[in-house]
């Protein structure tokens, strides 16, 4: 395993695993499959429902707590001060550890600043190691780091080939922010994985385009969590850490970038107007 080290010196994996949209059953059916296939980051969020299906394979597995980097997420109708310590703990029960790796704000919509209040305090009494947000503009992460003294260490955004955020990535680079990649397959839209130039690349190593596509991100020292419910494909993910791209290569899918979102534009105010209605039982 690579990992990369956060601004407060807690050691992040490069390589972890994601839950999205995974039922219960599927969740800890696949977590266990995970751990066993060498991940130690997994993610999470409250909005999933699979909390407790996490918890259950953490607990089931042979891993000891402190080797496995856990991540969850408080979503948009539980932010402000009150309510997102709240949902912190209900998070802690529900996973039923005493403490997270990494507690990030799912959204950057609804009381952030009450919600960033919770997450200082929280990070300030150890029971979380790290804390960061999700989804957050370069302008958004500017105007919270102006009010408060606990910088976000962590920003989870949509970062794959034909979304590369390069602007973001100088951005924390500046600021000492981890940038960490959501969907780094882009749900297969744009005939991801048929693309010619992740295959050709793919074919110079005996690679899959899928791992040619996660090497290329974790080079750039961006945190990956690719999802998938097939025990072979989690290895063929894990196992891109095995080789390495040249700068060429490197140069090359740089130029695949269309700077533009294909899953989620936190831009379109009827995208944010439905993500801000939707109500959870959390």
């Amino acid at each position: 395993m690579e990992y990369t080290t956060l601004s407060n010196g807690v050691q992040m994996p490069l390589l972890g695993y994601g839950v999205y949209r995974m039922s219960p059953d599927e969740c800890h059916h696949g977590v266990s499959q995970a751990i066993a296939s060498g991940y130690r980051l997994i993610d999470t969020a409250a909005v999933y429902l699979n909390e407790s299906a996490v918890g259950q394979a953490i607990r089931e597995s042979a891993i000891p707590r402190a080797s496995l980097f856990l991540t969850s997420k408080v979503w948009i109708q539980d932010m402000g001060y009150d309510a997102t310590l709240r949902a912190f703990d209900r998070t802690l029960a529900r996973l039923d550890t005493d403490y997270l790796d990494l507690y990030l704000l799912h959204m950057p919509f609804g009381d952030v600043f009450g919600a960033w209040r919770a997450l200082q305090e929280i990070y300030r009494s150890g029971r979380a190691r790290a804390i960061g947000v999700c989804n957050f503009s370069t302008a958004r992460l500017a105007d919270l780091m102006s009010h408060f003294d606990v910088r976000p260490m962590v920003n989870q955004v949509e970062t794959h080939l034909f979304n590369q955020q390069k602007c973001m990535l100088r951005f924390c680079h500046r600021y000492e922010i981890q940038l960490e990649a959501w969907s780094p397959f882009a749900e297969g839209l744009n005939n991801y994985f048929g693309n010619p130039v992740l295959c050709e690349i793919g074919e110079r190593h005996g690679r899959t385009p899928a791992q040619v596509a996660l090497r290329w991100l974790t080079q750039r020292g961006i945190v990956v969590i690719p999802k998938t419910v097939r025990p072979l494909r989690m290895i063929e993910n894990f196992r891109s850490l095995s080789f390495r791209l040249d700068d060429e290569e490197m140069a090359t899918l740089s130029m695949q970038d269309e700077q533009r979102p294909l899953v989620g534009d936190f831009e379109d105010p009827d995208f944010v107007a439905d993500l801000c209605s939707r109500k959870y039982d959390l």
